[in-house]
């Protein structure tokens, strides 16, 4: 059995302990949150586990080998990081910190001493993106645009702007679906209510090869929108996660470059491109609640000492693009260029 306390009894925190408990090999010993009328409610429902505001007991108790944190971002650091020097794997809310050298920190601490740390990038576990992955990397061809839009009214937060917030997600499921990683990052927002980060912003993400990766997030839209477009030169894809039956649709349409010389007369632009318009199918798709997956496949990691698909690595690549997004946002838009990758042990 892995011991468990989940920290944050918030948004999220409640969908983690649902999770945890339903899994066989977890005792699920601890949960801590500040604000003791939630862990009043959490009581009713799950009488054998003990609640607390203290952090310090539940890494005390030498029977917890794992935290999940669900806390606001910038408590994420310090949490992780007292929780990992306690002997502890670490299962951390996205992102996984405010800053690219906090994750790098993280991620050395957990390798010196042997643990598990991963971040929670929930889609990358659907069967949705699951499948999205297969196709891109089978079917599609030369990958040549991921455009991905991410936008609905609300809901704000007062501690990180839109990106940090939405495009989280677009970020991690493009690092988890694509072989490609950007080198360059522009990206342009605004705030529409004072003293409050971006409500809207737009990423563009530059890679080495021909391909062109753009994020659009937005939390003033009078519709919620979650649709992603992948184009490359065999097939084209549409992942629109609001769909209930049909999530992915792959389309085989495209263009098509005829060798052949144009005629007399004949503009050569004319003569060379053609368009393919073919069948569209839509594959079944795994139905498997994400999170329970990820929060599976966490624990077992735990059990084997294996590494997670979104571990802190995945993690510090999303926080590192967020942070050169930060920067160019600040600088108009201007083109900011990544660091290169460091290789951990």
């Amino acid at each position: 059995m892995i011991g468990f306390g989940v920290i944050g009894y918030g948004y999220w925190g409640p969908n983690l302990v649902r999770n945890l408990a339903e899994i066989p090999s977890v005792d699920l010993r601890w949960v801590c949150d500040l604000q003791t009328e939630r862990l009043g409610r959490l009581r009713q429902r799950y009488p054998a586990v003990n609640i607390t505001e203290e952090f310090e007991l539940v890494l005390n108790d030498p029977k917890v080998d794992a935290v999940a944190i669900a806390t606001p971002v910038s408590s994420h650091f310090a949490l992780a990081m007292q929780a990992l020097k306690a002997g502890k794997s670490v299962f951390v809310e996205k992102p996984i910190t405010s800053t690219s050298e906090q994750a790098e920190r993280l991620i050395e601490e957990a390798d010196k001493r042997g643990l598990t740390i991963a971040v929670d990038h929930t889609f990358i576990h659907t069967g949705a993106v699951k499948k999205l992955r297969e196709l891109i990397r089978k079917d599609l061809g030369e990958v040549y645009y991921y455009d991905s839009v991410r936008v609905n009214l609300g809901m704000f937060q007062r501690d990180v702007s839109v990106m940090w917030d939405l495009a989280v997600h677009d970020l991690s499921i493009m690092d988890y679906v694509l072989d490609a990683h950007p080198r360059a990052v522009s990206a342009t927002g605004m705030s529409h209510i004072a003293g409050s980060p971006e409500n809207i912003a737009y990423l563009n993400l530059h890679f080495d090869c021909k391909l062109m990766a753009h994020v659009h997030v937005n939390w003033l839209a009078p519709v919620k929108v979650r649709r992603t477009l992948v184009g490359g030169s065999n097939k084209m894809i549409v992942y629109d996660d609001l769909e209930t039956s049909e999530k992915i649709k792959v389309y085989d349409r495209g263009v098509t470059i005829d060798p052949m010389s144009p005629k007399a007369g004949e503009r050569l632009n004319q003569m060379r491109i053609g368009y393919r318009a073919g069948d569209m199918f839509a594959p079944q798709l795994d139905v498997t609640e994400a999170l329970g997956a990820e929060l599976a496949e966490f624990v077992a990691c735990v059990q084997h000492g294996t590494k997670p698909i979104a571990d802190g690595e995945a993690g510090l690549r999303v926080v590192r693009i967020l942070e050169a997004a930060t920067q160019s946002m600040a600088k108009g838009g201007a083109l900011v260029e990544l660091a290169p990758e460091r290789v951990f042990a």
